[in-house]
C-alpha cells in the first residue's frame, strides 16, 4: 500500500543513540498517563536512546536514588488500561526551591539524563520551565561543590524540556483536549445517566458537583452531553435575580411534563460578587422556592478513578510519540514546548506561551472581565458554552422569529450512537431560529411512505443519551422513489433538508441533486452530517457513532486481554466492523495495545502472516504472555478470521495457544460516549445554522429554489475545523466500490501501533513537525468551529 504522502522519517536517520530521557508524572493524575509514559518509553527505547523513570513526581527528583530507574520494553506491558499513574505522583515543596532544584541537577546529572519529559499541569510545567533556565547555572554550582567535573558541565551543558498536559479538567490553554478530560466525562455521565433512572421514578431534582475549581469545562460539557436544565461555571457566573429564572425553568420543564430535573454544578462556582455557589444552597433554594424533592451529589475523586477513554489512550499515545520527536530534535536554543492537539491534529507549542495563556484567564476571572476569561479559554470552551444556552433555553414563541419555513430531519443508513443527540440538537436550534421542524421516521422509506410529523422542543427532551435512533433509520436510498418524496416535500411544503447517517446518506445526497433536474422540489438547501461507527464517510475525518463504538471495542478488548491472566500464553484474534474502512481495526488497535491490525486499505499476503507470528513467537519469551490481533471484517475475502485463527494456532503450537472473538452489533449499541453526544450536538447545531443561513439567500419571490452545488453540502470534520463541503465535489474523493475515502487521515497512525508494538517500520509527523505560537492554532475562518 502506498505511504501517505509528506515528510517519512526513518529511525535509521532520527537517532537517540547516546541520549538519556526522564519522563515523570506529577500533581494530580489524570487517568491517560499510563498510556503517555508507555509511549515515551517505547518509543524512547525504539530509537535507541536510554529512558528512565522519575518515581513520585518532583519529590523523586530531589530524592534520586532508586526513584530513578531505567525502563525496559517489559516494564510498560499491561500499562495502557490502567488509570491514574503507575509511576506515581506527588507536590513537592522542595523543589520550589533552589537547594531542591540542586539536588535534583545532581541527580539526573548522576544518570546522564539531559530530555525531560514532563507530564502534569501548568503548575508542573512552570517548575520543569525554571529547573532549564537554572539549569546552567545549576551545574556550576555543581562544580564549585565539588561535585561534577568540569567536563560534565560541558557534556551536559543543556536540559531539553517537553511537556504533555495531564489534567482532568481541561484547564491549559493551547490545547483542545487534555489528557484525562474525556475519561472524567465517561465517568462522570455514567453517574447522571445512572441517577436520571432514579430521578426519573420519583420526580426528583438532583444537583451534582463536578470537579472544576477555576476551570469549567467538565461542568459544562457534561451538562451538554446529559441534557441538563441549568448549569453553573466560574468562567461565566449567573447575573444577579438567576436564582428566581432558576427556579422557573425547573418548574417550566416539570410542566412540560419532565419528571426529573439535572443542575449541574462546578465545585469553583461563583456568583458575580466572587461568592461561591455550593450545592446545598441550590437545593435549599429549590426546596424552598419549588417544593421539589432535591438530592445531592458530590462526585469527587471518582471522576479521577477508572480506566482511560479509548481517546485518552489514543491523545496520551499520540502525544508520547511526539514528544520523544521534540526531544531528539531540540537543540540549545529551541525553546521548552508542549504537545497539544487541535482538531485532530498533534501540533507543538511554546510552553511558557500557554502557561501565561492559561494564567491570563485566571487573572480576567479575578478582575470580573468573565466575557474575557470565557475568550482566552479559547474557542472550543466557546462554543460549548454557546451551544448550551441556544439549547437549553426554549424561548416563548413570541420571542422567536418567524421564518415561515419547514425544515425535515432524517436518519439514513445503521444506527449510530449520538444520532439522537444530533436530531436534538437539529430540532431546538430550529425552532430557535425560527423555523418549523419535520421529523421523518425510517429514513427515505419513511419519507415517501408520508411518515412526516412535526416534532416539537418537548418532544426531544431527554434524547442526548439515548443509543440507537429513536427517529427509525433505514438503508433505503431515494433513487426509486424521487417521484412520492417529491409528493411529500409538496405535500408538507418542506423547505430543507438534514440528512444524519452514513455512507447511504452520502449516496443520497448525490441521488437528490441529480433528481433535481427532474423536480423543482429537491432545489432546497440539502446538508449531510457523517453519523456511522465506520468513520467511512468521505469529506470528514470523524463521524458521530465512532468513538462510542471504539470504546466498546477497547472496554472487550481489555476484559478478552483480563481473562488470560494467570494462564498460559495466549492470542486472541478479535474481528471489528467497518465494512471495508479500517478505521476501527486500526485506531482500536493502538487504544488497546495490539500486537497487528489487518485493514483493506493495507493489503498483506502469507508472508505478512508468518512474520507476525513469528514476532509474537518472540515476544512470547519474555515476560510478555497474552497477544492481540483485530482484524477488520472484510480486511481480505481469503484471509478470514477463522482462517488467521487457524494459522495462528497451528504456527504457535508449543508457544501459545489462540481464541478468536466476532464483536458484531454490540459495537453499534449502548448510550453515546461523552464525545459522540457533543459532536452531534455541535455539529448538528451549526448544519441548522448554515440551512437557516441558505434559506434566506435562495429565497426569491415567494419561494425557496437552490439548485447550486453549493447548496447540497456535507459538513464534515477536516483536520481542526468543521468545513462545509459540496457532495459533488467529495466524488472525486471516493471509492465507491468499497464505499470508503480514497485517502484516510488516520492510517498516518498505524505505523505508531506498529512501533509500540515492537516493529520496525517509518512515522510521518509531517503535521506538527513545526513549533506553532499559541495565539495561532485556530483556525482562521470565523465560521470554522474547534471539535470537541
Amino acid at each position: 500500500m502506498a505511504q501517505p504522502d509528506g515528510k517519512k522519517i526513518f529511525f535509521e536517520s532520527l537517532s537517540g543513540a547516546g541520549k538519556a530521557i526522564a519522563v515523570l508524572t506529577s500533581g494530580g493524575d489524570a487517568q491517560g498517563m499510563n498510556a503517555a509514559v508507555r509511549a515515551v518509553v517505547r518509543m524512547g527505547l525504539y530509537v535507541g536512546a536510554k529512558v528512565y523513570f522519575i518515581h513520585e513526581g518532583y519529590q523523586g527528583m530531589v530524592d534520586g536514588g532508586e526513584n530513578i530507574e531505567e525502563a525496559s520494553w517489559e516494564s510498560v506491558s499491561s500499562m495502557l488500561q490502567v488509570g491514574g499513574t503507575v509511576i506515581g505522583s506527588a507536590r513537592c515543596m522542595e523543589f520550589r526551591n533552589h537547594e531542591g532544584r540542586l539536588k535534583a541537577a545532581h541527580n539526573l546529572i548522576q544518570h546522564g539524563i539531559t530530555n525531560l519529559c514532563v507530564i502534569g499541569g501548568d503548575g508542573s510545567l512552570t517548575g520543569a520551565n525554571l529547573f532549564r533556565e537554572e539549569w546552567s547555572g545549576l551545574l556550576a554550582e555543581l562544580m564549585e561543590k565539588g561535585l561534577i567535573e568540569a567536563d560534565a558541565v560541558q557534556k551536559y551543558s543543556a536540559l531539553h524540556i517537553v511537556g504533555m498536559v495531564g489534567s482532568i479538567d481541561n484547564d491549559f490553554c493551547g490545547t483542545d483536549m487534555t489528557i484525562g478530560t474525556d475519561s472524567a466525562l465517561h465517568r462522570i455521565i455514567e453517574v447522571v445517566d445512572a441517577i436520571m433512572t432514579t430521578a426519573q421514578s420519583h420526580q426528583r431534582t438532583f444537583v451534582l458537583e463536578v470537579m472544576g475549581r477555576h476551570c469549567g469545562y467538565l461542568a459544562l460539557v457534561s451538562a451538554l452531553a446529559c441534557g441538563a436544565d441549568w448549569v453553573l461555571i466560574p468562567e461565566m457566573p449567573p447575573e444577579d435575580g438567576w436564582e428566581d429564572k432558576m427556579c422557573q425553568k425547573l418548574s417550566a420543564n416539570r410542566a412540560g411534563m419532565k419528571r426529573l430535573n439535572i443542575i449541574i454544578v462546578a465545585e469553583g462556582a461563583i456568583d458575580h460578587n466572587n461568592k461561591p455557589i455550593t450545592t446545598d444552597y441550590i437545593k435549599d433554594l429549590v426546596v424552598n422556592c419549588l417544593g421539589f424533592d432535591t438530592r445531592v451529589t458530590i462526585l469527587g475523586h471518582v471522576q479521577r478513578g477508572g480506566t482511560p477513554s479509548a481517546f485518552d489512550r489514543i491523545l496520551a499515545s499520540r502525544m508520547g510519540v511526539e514528544a520523544v520527536f521534540a526531544l531528539l530534535e531540540t537543540t540549545a536554543n529551541t525553546p521548552a514546548c508542549v504537545v497539544s492537539l487541535s482538531g485532530n491534529q498533534s501540533v507543538r507549542l511554546p510552553l511558557m506561551e500557554c502557561v501565561q495563556m492559561t494564567q491570563a484567564v485566571q487573572k480576567a476571572m479575578d478582575e470580573k472581565r468573565f466575557e474575557d476569561a470565557v475568550k482566552l479559554r479559547g474557542r472550543s470552551f466557546e462554543n460549548n458554552l454557546k451551544t448550551y444556552k441556544l439549547l437549553a433555553h426554549h424561548k416563548p414563541e413570541s420571542e422567536l422569529p418567524c421564518s415561515n419555513f419547514n425544515v425535515a430531519v432524517l436518519n439514513v443508513g445503521a444506527p449510530a450512537a449520538g444520532m439522537n443527540a444530533a436530531i436534538r440538537s437539529a430540532v431546538r436550534v430550529g425552532i430557535t431560529e425560527g423555523h418549523k421542524m419535520f421529523a421523518v421516521s425510517d429514513g427515505f422509506e419513511g419519507f415517501y411512505k408520508g411518515q412526516i410529523q412535526e416534532i416539537k422542543w418537548s418532544d426531544v427532551g431527554g434524547w442526548t443519551g439515548q443509543g440507537g435512533s429513536l427517529l427509525g433509520t433505514k438503508r433505503t436510498l431515494p433513487a426509486k422513489h424521487v417521484d412520492k418524496i417529491a409528493e411529500q416535500i409538496r405535500k408538507h411544503n418542506i423547505n430543507a433538508l438534514l440528512v444524519i447517517g452514513g455512507f447511504e446518506a452520502f449516496l443520497s445526497l448525490l441521488e437528490l441533486l441529480t433528481a433535481r433536474g427532474k423536480y423543482d422540489e429537491f432545489c432546497v438547501p440539502m446538508v449531510m452530517v457523517p453519523a456511522t461507527v465506520s468513520n467511512n464517510v468521505p469529506g470528514s475525518d470523524l463521524s458521530i457513532g465512532a468513538d462510542t463504538a471504539l470504546n466498546a471495542i477497547t472496554t472487550t478488548c481489555d476484559r478478552i486481554k483480563q481473562s488470560a491472566s494467570g494462564t498460559k500464553r495466549r492470542v486472541f484474534i478479535i474481528e471489528t466492523m467497518g465494512g471495508y474502512c479500517g478505521y476501527l481495526a486500526s485506531v482500536g488497535g493502538l487504544a488497546s495495545g495490539a500486537d497487528a491490525a489487518y485493514i483493506f486499505e493495507e493489503p498483506f499476503d502469507i508472508r505478512d502472516l508468518q512474520a507476525n507470528v513469528e514476532h509474537l513467537t518472540e515476544k512470547m519469551k519474555t515476560s510478555i504472555q497474552r497477544g492481540l490481533i483485530l482484524r477488520n471484517e472484510n480486511s481480505n475475502e481469503n484471509y478470514t478470521t477463522d482462517f488467521i485463527y487457524q494459522l495462528y494456532s497451528e504456527e504457535g503450537k508449543g508457544v501459545f495457544d489462540c481464541r478468536k472473538n466476532v464483536l458484531g452489533h454490540m459495537q453499534q449499541g449502548g448510550a453515546p460516549s461523552p464525545f459522540d453526544r457533543n459532536f452531534g450536538t455541535k455539529i448538528s447545531a451549526k448544519a441548522m445554522q448554515w440551512i437557516s443561513k441558505k434559506l434566506v439567500e435562495v429565497y426569491r419571490q415567494g419561494k425557496v429554489f437552490a439548485n447550486t452545488d453549493d447548496s447540497c453540502c456535507l459538513l464534515g470534520m477536516r483536520r481542526r475545523a468543521l468545513v462545509f463541503q459540496p457532495v459533488v465535489q467529495l466524488k472525486e474523493q471516493t471509492d465507491f466500490v468499497h464505499r470508503i475515502p480514497k485517502e484516510q487521515w488516520w492510517l498516518k497512525l498505524r505505523p505508531l501501533m506498529k512501533i509500540l508494538a515492537k516493529y520496525k517500520t517509518s512515522y510521518d509527523f509531517s503535521d506538527s513537525s513545526q513549533l506553532e505560537h499559541v495565539h495561532d492554532n485556530r483556525p482562521r475562518d470565523s465560521d470554522a468551529a474547534a471539535d470537541m
